[in-house]
């Protein structure tokens, strides 16, 4: 489960820290608020391919850091 989502300089997102607690989590907002950067962030750090196009105009990188809780999966402990 994702718990923790950190983005720096991607797009136009300048900060962004999100702490996402258990059960269902809805993101909502209008037209251009930043919900599909959030989705591409996180395909960033489970290994989607970079862009360098995507780093935020006037910085020289983007940091994207997310954070799993996989106490709850079997799997991931094989």
């Amino acid at each position: 489960m994702l718990v923790h989502l950190s983005i720096h300089n991607y797009a136009i997102v300048e900060h962004l820290d999100l702490e996402i607690a258990r059960g269902m989590s809805v993101i909502t907002g209008e037209t251009g608020a930043g919900k599909s950067i959030m989705l591409d962030a996180l395909g960033l750090a489970l290994g989607d391919r970079a862009d360098s196009g995507v780093v935020r105009p006037g910085t020289d990188k983007a940091d994207i850091l997310a954070t799993f809780d996989l106490v709850d999966i079997p799997e991931a402990h094989t």
